[in-house]
């Protein structure tokens, strides 16, 4: 998974809380350097419903959401951040997967007490952001740090003086694996009456070893457009081989466009191949 890198303040908070804890029960937190409880909510949690992310490419998608703060609270101050970000599985177990921006959320004052924020979830796929099995659904998560003044890089960093809280469950989005579809139909011309043969290969995005492979046993349609109209009808529906390849057989009628369609999933967003055009005589 990628690591908030270029958060290095939060990374530096994030490690001294870890250690701080392991270190002291909660009954001497306040003596043992814990950083304290901000007193600071998110709500209004928005993201796109899905994000599609292929083997290379970064993946941005912007997030907003609400930061309500206490009076004492300064959001305008340098060293206040805020952050969004994704996890899967469990909220705050250490082994859990987090997808994270590449820079602090930006957040605009709405009244004394609340603000809205702009962040991003950035994806990584060839720096090993994410693992196959990690397609699906990631819930919503943001936090809040206050250094209070204090230098996050220094040595001497006094945790007691630092305000930090974090809140999960505040949403959802699908992460999915790109997916591609081809379609070649033939022959071409085709006399009215005989067969039409549509192929195509249905693949997705390994983000384990950045390839496509084909997609195996997955219900695929052949969908037909008569030239001159603007819908596709579904004809029949097949399934990808162990490959990924898809073949369909229909009878030639009119002159049109023969293509293949995926309806998605969870893990695999819908695609369609573009239309083939074929003369029929």
């Amino acid at each position: 998974m990628r690591t908030r890198a270029t958060l290095a303040a939060v990374s530096v908070l994030t490690g001294a809380l870890a250690l701080s804890t392991l270190a002291a029960p909660a009954a001497q937190a306040a003596d043992s350097g814990t950083p304290y409880t901000l007193d600071v909510s998110f709500s209004n949690f928005k993201i796109a419903t899905a994000i599609k992310v292929g083997t290379t490419n970064v993946v941005s998608t912007k997030v907003t959401y609400t930061l309500t703060h206490g009076s004492d609270v300064d959001i305008t101050s340098d060293d206040f951040y805020t952050d969004p970000f994704l996890y899967r599985g469990t909220f705050g177990d250490d082994s859990t997967p987090e997808l994270y921006d590449d820079d602090f959320a930006t957040c605009t004052a709405t009244s004394s007490t609340t603000a809205t924020c702009t962040g991003s979830i950035d994806i990584h796929p060839a720096d090993g952001d994410l693992k196959n099995a990690y397609a699906g659904t990631w819930k919503a998560a943001a936090e809040a740090t206050d250094f209070n003044g204090q230098d996050p890089s220094s040595g001497s960093l006094d945790l007691s003086k630092v305000g930090y809280k974090d809140q999960g469950d505040l949403g959802s989005t699908l992460v999915q694996r790109y997916s591609k579809l081809t379609a070649n139909a033939g022959p071409e011309p085709v006399y009215k009456g005989r067969t039409i043969t549509t192929t195509g290969k249905l693949s997705r995005a390994n983000w384990e070893d950045h390839q496509y492979h084909g997609y195996t046993n997955q219900p695929v349609k052949l969908q037909f457009r008569k030239a001159g109209t603007s819908t596709y009808t579904t004809i029949k529906t097949v399934y990808s081989d162990s490959y990924g390849n898809v073949k369909a057989t229909a009878t030639a009628q009119y002159d049109g466009y023969w293509r293949l369609s995926y309806a998605g999933s969870t893990t695999t967003p819908a695609v369609s191949a573009t239309g083939d055009y074929v003369d029929v005589r």
